[in-house]
């Protein structure tokens, strides 16, 4: 198993159907809950090893997903409102390394609770026709907002799976 991907490289899926959407946003809307239970009870030292080598430390982690996924929510809520709206891309490498990722986790966990609360309204008022809507990332080119499900779907598993996994090897 690659330590990168511990639970594989994003892949959209060939055919989206409501069945899929429908669990996408369920895996989202538990993402807050699975980090912190991923978290629970680590010291800080824990939380400040990283979870691979030369990867961030378990409170990075921490401190990303909210990071990421309020960017995420903010890029929907563009795409939802806008004709075909280009989005922002951002140095997440750098972000990590703010004064913030190395606070206590709290803070992020509860940013997390709440964008996540929001997040899943919107998911759920959603029409069909919504989740064709199309915006333009710098990186990426035009993408749609299932783009944007799926593969927030699959990023709060892939972060949650790098502290599981570090917990497994150390014995934690």
């Amino acid at each position: 198993m690659d330590p990168r991907y511990p639970v594989g490289k994003f892949a959209m899926p060939a055919e989206v159907t409501p069945a899929l959407r429908e669990a996408a946003i369920k895996d989202i809307a538990s993402t807050p809950a699975k980090m912190r239970a991923a978290v629970a009870g680590l010291t800080d030292a824990q939380l400040d090893t990283p979870y691979r080598e030369g990867g961030w430390t378990v409170r990075q982690v921490v401190h990303h997903v909210p990071d990421s996924h309020m960017n995420a929510f903010v890029r929907l809520k563009l795409a939802l409102t806008e004709e075909k709206p280009t989005i922002k891309a951002y140095d997440e490498a750098a972000w990590a390394k703010l004064a913030d990722a190395e606070m206590p986790i709290e803070s992020s966990q509860v940013l997390l609770d709440s964008v996540h609360a929001r997040w899943d309204v919107l998911w759920h008022s959603m029409k069909p026709g919504d989740f064709y809507r199309v915006l333009v990332h710098p990186d990426h080119g035009e993408r749609t907002v299932d783009w944007i499900l799926f593969v927030y779907a699959w990023h709060g598993k892939h972060h949650t799976a790098h502290i599981t996994e570090l917990r497994k090897q150390k014995g934690w």
